[in-house]
Parts: structure tokens; sequence; C-alpha cells
């Protein structure tokens, strides 16, 4: 056996990938989404459906461009540990076809129930702060920003994808491989078309990190600063992309342990990788509480009322629980649950904190929108609420399975990296820090006690 056989066992399991489960259950909570919601503004809940449907639009869109951000992230680096996770990030990109259609759907439809109240402060404000404010300029920085964004996110994914599809293209099925060999027809396959591919990628990658932190700060200062604009925080906009950076690692560590699974791959996704990925999902767990802490510390003392009323809303009175859970679920459960190398390496506690983390994530986006725009006194869920919370998860799970069933759902020359570089390291006691032998991922492809004589 040879790393021809492990990349033919690769090919196999990359072109393999059906998600029925993702595609199903994705269909049927997009439906009972759609159903929910429609009955919702049918009748008097019409604001609280499209106050639901803001803070779902700022989660999954958040985690879509984290996931691609995260892409970006690790080409910029260069990072070869990431070869057999790194296509389950690049699968997300298919959402952004979702976000954009649901930032058209609030700039129109729900404008009056989102944005109503702001609109009726306009008139007293500065003309400068009004005309950044009004309807138009916000729907046109918002659309070109989130285009831009995402065409970009695809273009970096496709470039990446047409090397792994040239790899691959004899072994998809018959309904795929028309669209494979016009893709790939014009993709040079020698080392010179490798280097010119990673080349731009290297280009594009930087460009897309600077683009995903103007637009998700825009995003910020729209979709959440806007609805209260008589207060401002300059940090918004970073605490926002970094908390959806932070998501994209956690749902990362959810699809890589499905994923592992479905494609019978759980022997190549090792714990050194796991405790990579948990080292990261703790690192920026660390520096999100960075930025809550100084984005707080600063207001708190400051004490001017502006700025202090968005924060006193939210940690006193019936919104304290949902800040309460959400520094539980952000900080305190993932940050003492990933303190120790253990708990990294398990796929069970890295895949709870993971949920934790990630529902959380979904309680602070609930939190930073809803008591501004609201004229409930407290939390309120039901049918409302859970009409857009359905639909955009149902959404993304069905925009996931339909990007597995079309490419690779790994790079079998991104992963042979990996693995190969996994081998060298498991054999050598250098590299042995709080990893042991069997941390890394042996696959008896590379193993040469287990190659064929000449």
């Amino acid at each position: 056996m040879t790393e021809r056989d492990l990349q033919h066992r690769l090919i196999t399991r990359a072109v393999g990938a059906r998600y029925g489960t993702f595609l199903g259950l994705g269909a049927i909570l997009a439906g009972l989404g759609i159903v929910f919601f429609v009955l919702a503004l049918s009748g008097p809940n019409a604001p609280r459906a499209w106050q639901a449907f803001q803070v779902n639009w700022l989660y999954f869109t958040g985690l879509a461009a984290g996931s691609l951000a995260l892409n970006a992230v690790y080409k910029v680096g260069k990072a070869k540990w990431t070869g057999v996770l790194v296509r389950f990030s690049q699968a997300t990109v298919f959402f952004g076809g979702v976000s954009i259609l649901g930032c058209i759907l609030i700039l129109t439809l729900g404008y009056e129930s989102i944005y109503g109240p702001m609109e009726a402060q306009l008139h007293g404000m500065p003309h400068g702060k009004a005309l950044w404010l009004s309807h138009p300029f916000m729907a046109a920085r918002l659309l070109v920003g989130l285009v831009a964004l995402f065409t970009l996110g695809w273009i970096i994914v496709r470039a990446d994808l047409l090397r792994d599809m040239l790899i691959v293209r004899q072994d998809v099925g018959e309904g795929r491989r028309p669209m494979y060999d016009q893709w790939t027809a014009a993709q040079d396959p020698s080392p010179a078309g490798d280097d010119a591919t990673d080349a731009r990628i290297s280009r594009l990658a930087p460009l897309f990190i600077v683009v995903y932190a103007i637009v998700m700060t825009l995003v910020a200062f729209d979709g959440i600063m806007a609805l209260q604009p008589h207060w401002f925080s300059n940090l918004l906009g970073a605490f926002y992309f970094m908390g959806s950076f932070l998501g994209a690692h956690m749902l990362l560590a959810l699809l890589m342990l499905y994923g592992r699974r479905h494609l019978g791959a759980k022997d190549l996704v090792s714990p050194k990788q796991r405790h990579d990925l948990g080292k990261m999902c703790f690192g920026f767990t660390v520096f999100w509480t960075y930025l809550m802490w100084a984005q707080f510390l600063v207001i708190w003392y400051g004490n001017l009322p502006e700025e202090t009323g968005f924060v006193f809303a939210r940690l006193w009175g019936p919104w304290l629980p949902i800040g309460r859970w959400v520094f539980l679920g952000m900080f305190l459960i993932p940050f003492w649950g990933l303190l120790f190398v253990a708990a990294k390496k398990s796929p069970f506690v890295l895949g709870l904190i993971a949920t934790i983390s990630l529902v959380a994530l979904w309680l602070e986006r609930y939190l930073l929108v809803t008591p501004s725009v609201t004229e409930a006194h407290g939390p309120v869920f039901g049918y409302p609420e859970a009409g857009p919370l359905f639909l955009f998860l149902g959404a993304f799970l069905v925009c996931y399975a339909l990007f597995a069933r079309m490419f690779p759902m790994v790079s079998p020359r991104l992963a042979t990296i990996t693995l190969q570089q996994e081998r060298k390291h498991g054999h050598d006691d250098e590299y042995l820090h709080d990893e042991k032998h069997k941390d890394f991922a042996m696959p008896p492809e590379l193993d040469r006690r287990h190659h064929e004589r000449p």
C-alpha cells in the first residue's frame, strides 16, 4: 500500500458524501419555519417575527462569513494541520445566497417592523448621522458589501476546489462528471499550474480578511447599533465579527465530528487535529471575553447615559437571565471545558462545548437586538420566534448538503499533506509535547510495514 492507495480512499470517501440527514432535516425545518413565519406575519405578531428574523439573519450570516474567514486565515497562515478539515468550513459558502436574500427581505418587507422606531428618530439627528442611517444608503452599503464578501469567498473556495475536482473527476458519477469536465477544462494539472493557483489564493485570502472585517463591521453597525441610534460603540464591529469567527471554529468542530463519521474517515481525523482545533476554540473564547470586557469597561466607567442605557437594559431586570446564560455559555463553560488537553481531544467533550458555545452565541445575538426593538418587557419565545430560527437553520443545512453532493467533501491533495506530516511527527519525539504517538493519524496506506515489497 502506498500514498496512491491513501489518495484513492480519500477520493472515494470525498465524492461519496450525501448528507441525506442534513438535506432531509433541513427541508423539514425550513418548511416548518416558513409555515410559522407566514402564520405570524398574517396576525398581530408580525413585528415579533421580523425582529426574530433579524436575530437569525445576523447569527447565520456571521457563521457563514466567519467560516469563509477561517478558511482565508488558514490559507494565509499556510496551516497544514487543517487539510482534512478545511472543506467542512468551505462548504458553508452556498449560504451566502440565502444571506443576501434575507438582507433584501429585511430592507424591504421587514424594514418598518425592525427599523420603524429608528426612522422616527432621524429627524432630530445631525445631518451626517441621519444620512448614514437613511434607508437607501443603508440598503446600498449592506447589499454591495455582502455581495462582494460572498463573491470573493466563493472565488477562493472555487480555486481550491478545481484542483480537487481534477483529481476526483474520474471517480464521480455520470450526473456530476460533465460539470467536473467543464470546470476543470482550463485547469493546469502541472506543478506550475498548482503554483499559480496557490499564488492566486495567497493574494485573495488576505484581501478577503480585510473585506470580512469591513463588511461585518457594517453589518454590526446597521443590524445592531442602528436599532438604538443614540447608542454607539466603536468596538461593536470587532466584537461581532470576532464572535462570528469564534462561532465558525465551534461550528467546524461539530461539522468535523459529523463529517468524519459520515465519510467513514474517523481514523483520518486524529486526536492531534482535534487538539489543534480545540486550542483555536479556546483561544478565541478568551479573545471574545477580552472584547466583551473592553467594551463594557469603557462604557460603564464613562457613565454617559446615552451609552450606559444599552448595557443597563441587558444586564439588569428581565433580560438579566439571558445575559447570564451568554456569559456562562460563551466564556465560563468553554474556558474551563477546553482548558485541559484531554478535553480538546475528546470528541464528546469538544462537541458538547461547541454546541453550548453556539447556543450561547445565538442568545448573545438575541440579546443585542431584541431589547432595542421589542415592545415586550422581557424575553418571549413562541411560534413567531421559532419560525425564523427553523427557517434559517433549515436553509443552512440544505445549502450545506447541496454543496456536499456537488463537490468533494475532503481535499485529497490537502488531506494527504496533513496525514504525511502527522505520520512524520508521530514518529519523531521532537514533536511530542502534549501528544502521544497514538494521537497522530497513522493511516495504514502510509505505514511502511504494510507496503508491498517490489
